[in-house]
């Protein structure tokens, strides 16, 4: 089975202008997302933010549930956070890499990548050898260009059966369903 990893990204992102820009981190993206991650056996969740206040932020959960008071309360969320980290762009995520991972965009919408289905992406993790698979997901209204000119492929869309094709999940659950596509039982 090859080595699954998952990136946050907080910027660049879009906003509903589809303006570039830098959305907070959230206490869920922190928790949630690990949680999600444990329990499919990602091994390293990283959350990608320029702004030093947000990283920070990070970092102070993380310590408080690895190293302080939480520690002892929480041992299965100590566990989880464990494989958490922050830094400031994608680029610094990549650079983390002996070498480049297979890097897989999502968005709900088409931006003109190689397109990978579920199955095949669940195909490729579980009966070939290679890189390890950086799972990218964005906050905001979705991922900047320049985070896709970094990509291999770009993961289907989540659809669901709303009669008006409505598509706007929160990236924790958008994170849940595509780990339970790709590595569920």
């Amino acid at each position: 089975m090859r080595t699954v990893h998952l990136a946050l990204i907080h910027w660049p992102v879009l906003d509903r202008a589809k303006n570039q820009v830098c959305t907070n981190v959230t206490n869920f993206d922190i928790h949630d997302i690990a949680r999600a991650c444990r329990t499919y056996g990602v091994s390293k969740y990283f959350i990608v933010n320029r702004m030093k206040e947000q990283l920070m932020f990070v970092s102070r959960v993380l310590d408080h549930w690895k190293v302080g008071w939480g520690a002892k309360y929480n041992p299965k969320r100590k566990s989880a956070l464990d494989m958490v980290s922050g830094f400031e762009t994608l680029e610094d995520v990549l650079k983390q890499y002996d070498e480049k991972p297979y890097v897989i965009t999502t968005s709900a919408r088409d931006r003109g990548l190689k397109r990978i289905p579920f199955k095949d992406l669940r195909q490729q993790i579980f009966e070939t050898e290679g890189p390890p698979i950086l799972l990218v997901f964005g906050t905001g209204f979705g991922l900047a260009d320049s985070v896709f000119e970094q990509a291999d492929a770009l993961l289907d869309p989540i659809k669901g059966a709303s009669a008006d094709d409505y598509r706007h999940l929160s990236v924790r659950s958008a994170v849940s369903i595509c780990l339970d596509r790709l590595l569920g039982s």
